[in-house]
C-alpha cells in the first residue's frame, strides 16, 4: 500500500511539474530551433502510428491511368513543389524555413498509397502539411498520389513536360474555380465513379 501511495505521489508531482513548465513558456517553440531528441521521437511515433491506423481499410484505385498522372502532375506543380521539391530542385525559400522539414518527394516518392492519400486529404497537425481535402476532391487527391508514385523516376526535363512548365499553377486555379465541392468520404468507389465522370468532361480538372 505504501508503495502505491509513493508511486501516486511521484506521478502527481511529475504532472504538476509538467504543467508548471508548460505554463512558464520557457520551451522554445520557434521553428528555427529543433525539438529535443526525445520530443521529436515521440512526435514521429505518434504521427506514423496515427496515419497507419487511420489509413487502414482505404482501398487503392487504379493509379496507372494516364489521365490520373496528367491531372496529378498539374496539382503537384501548383500545390507541392514549394515544400516537397521537384526533379532538379535543390531547395526553396519556403522549405528552408520549415520545421520539421517536409520529405523530398522528388527523391523518396511514396511507400504506401493509402497512407499518402490519407495524409494529403487530412493533413498533419503541428506541421506545414495542410488538409487538402478541404479544397480538393478525393479524385484529385488520388490523381496526386498516382503522380507522386512516379516522381522519383522522372528527370527534370520529363517533369517539366509532365507539368506543362509554369502554366500548371494558373490552370490548376482555373479548374478549381469551376469544380464542385470536394468529396467528404474516403470511400474509393465514389472517387472512381467521380473520376470516370471527369474523363467525360475535358473542361473539368479535379
Amino acid at each position: 500500500m505504501r508503495f502505491i501511495k509513493t508511486v501516486l505521489v511521484v506521478v502527481l508531482l511529475f504532472v504538476v511539474g509538467v504543467v508548471v513548465w508548460i505554463g512558464s513558456g520557457v520551451y522554445a517553440i520557434g521553428a528555427d530551433e529543433p525539438h529535443w531528441p526525445v520530443t521529436e521521437r515521440v512526435i514521429d511515433i505518434l504521427r506514423n502510428r496515427s496515419i497507419e491506423t487511420h489509413a487502414r481499410g482505404i482501398a487503392v484505385p487504379n493509379l496507372d491511368d494516364p489521365k490520373r498522372l496528367t491531372e496529378g502532375a498539374e496539382h503537384y506543380a501548383a500545390m507541392c513543389t514549394g515544400c516537397h521539391l521537384a526533379p532538379g530542385m535543390q531547395n526553396s525559400e519556403l522549405r528552408e524555413g520549415l520545421y520539421p522539414a517536409p520529405p523530398n518527394l522528388a527523391q523518396l516518392g511514396i511507400q504506401d498509397p493509402a497512407q499518402a492519400f490519407w495524409t494529403i486529404k487530412h493533413g498533419v497537425k503541428l506541421s506545414a502539411m495542410p488538409a487538402w481535402g478541404k479544397s480538393h476532391s478525393d479524385v484529385a487527391i488520388w490523381d496526386l498520389v498516382a503522380f507522386v508514385r512516379q516522381l522519383p523516376h522522372m528527370s527534370p526535363e520529363q517533369y517539366r513536360q509532365a507539368t506543362g512548365g509554369s502554366t500548371a499553377a494558373a490552370e490548376h486555379h482555373h479548374h478549381h474555380d469551376e469544380s464542385t465541392a470536394p468529396d467528404t468520404s474516403d470511400h474509393p468507389a465514389d472517387a472512381d465513379h467521380a473520376h470516370a465522370s471527369d474523363h467525360a468532361h475535358d473542361d473539368h480538372g479535379g
